[in-house]
């Protein structure tokens, strides 16, 4: 009866990236310093303010604003605005500004970069973190690729738009020490993002056996059947997250489907 109350708690976790102020959807992998290699799925004519209340409307719960670079904080406050305590916001958080965003609205902050110095974890600056806001509400971003040098090797954290490799290994022992310092985690499998071509499965499966708290994949999810692969792979424990396969993005997938699917999920969650 546990493990079938668990199973169903997966939820579906929207999204907005922002880029220069603007609702896209871009392959995460390609942002690099030369904008000319950077590669854009999507542009949306709808605001952050417009994707954050059709959010709310559809009782969408737990999703992500990501500040992709400068130029979007009006945006992403805009969003928190219109959707109070129903997101999530990150990209250039760190312990002096996190407040900003809480009082904005934002339910949790995601933090990444900043946590990392010189590639390696600062359990000072996780410290300071947790001092400003609380533990519960912070979401640890442990986005990760495998290197290139040894592609059958773990995961390993990657910083500085992920360009950069961090040198925390993907393991239950990381994950059990972070879980004392945030409430959620955030994970994207970066050789896949944005690119439709299937989910990370080795990772999926590795964070639903290792995290005890909610935990959220993102990363190549084509259709409903990915998404049912992510419930069986991470046990209905990791939730999903679903970018540039959405017709609100441009793709196949239809929202509405999605938005249908969490409503059985949560109807579920709330009958067992």
């Amino acid at each position: 009866l546990a493990c079938a109350m668990r199973l169903a708690e997966m939820r579906f976790r929207p999204c907005i990236d922002l880029h220069n102020g603007a609702v896209k959807q871009i392959v995460g992998s390609t942002l690099v310093n030369d904008p000319t290699k950077l590669q854009t799925n999507f542009e949306s004519k709808l605001s952050s303010a417009e994707f954050a209340q059709m959010y709310k409307r559809d009782q969408l719960v737990g999703g992500h604003v990501i500040m992709l670079g400068p130029g979007n904080e009006e945006a992403s406050l805009a969003a928190l605005a219109a959707y109070p305590n129903g997101l999530q916001v990150g990209g250039g958080v760190n312990a002096s500004n996190a407040r900003k965003y809480i009082d904005a609205g934002a339910s949790h902050v995601i933090v990444t970069s900043w946590v990392f110095v010189d590639g390696q974890l600062s359990r000072e600056r996780l410290a300071e973190l947790v001092a400003a806001i609380g533990r519960e509400r912070i979401v640890l971003d442990l986005s990760c690729r495998k290197h290139p040098d040894a592609p059958t090797g773990p995961y390993f954290v990657v910083m500085d738009k992920w360009q950069r490799f961090t040198d925390c290994k993907v393991s239950r022992e990381l994950l059990a020490e972070l879980e004392k310092s945030c409430a959620e985690f955030l994970v994207h499998g970066v050789d896949v993002e944005g690119k439709e071509c299937g989910i990370e499965e080795e990772l999926v499966t590795y964070l639903g056996q290792w995290s005890t708290i909610p935990v959220t994949y993102a990363g190549g999810c084509r259709d409903l059947a990915d998404v049912e692969r992510v419930r069986e792979l991470g046990g209905g424990r990791v939730d999903v997250t679903i970018g540039s396969a959405l017709d609100v993005f441009g793709g196949k997938l239809p929202y509405s489907d999605v938005v249908a699917w969490d409503a059985k999920e949560a109807a579920a969650a709330a009958g067992s």
